[in-house]
């Protein structure tokens, strides 16, 4: 079955970066993939995502900071955060669509305090 694996999540203080990594396993083919984030009593929200050629597409509050990235060969993605905020404090998911069909990760904590 297809299962998605997240990494790189932690502590950091404001203004620091983290780079998250999303694995993909169990699918053959080449498909759009996301990063979403969940913080404590808010709901689930589109962070970046990428189609299949490359394009990427960013939340406005993370424009200019974060970065998505992908590499079809390995079936990942990574998602490169700079200038890190309190406000980016959340469980961040990966997403894979199939446009029949949405697969989500386990998540992986992303803290920002000082």
């Amino acid at each position: 079955q297809v299962q998605l694996v997240e990494s790189g999540g932690g502590l950091v203080q404001p203004g620091e970066s983290l780079r998250l990594s999303c694995t993909a396993s169990g699918i053959y083919s080449i498909w759009p993939m996301g990063w979403y984030r969940q913080a404590p009593g808010k709901e689930r929200e589109l962070v970046a995502d990428i189609t299949t050629s490359g394009t990427a597409n960013y939340a406005d509050s993370v424009k200019g900071r974060f970065t998505i990235s992908r590499d079809n060969a390995a079936n990942t993605i990574d998602l490169q955060m700079n200038s890190l905020k309190p406000e980016d404090t959340a469980v961040y998911y990966c997403k894979l669509s199939t446009g029949i069909s949405n697969y989500w990760g386990q998540g992986t904590q992303v803290t920002v305090s000082s």
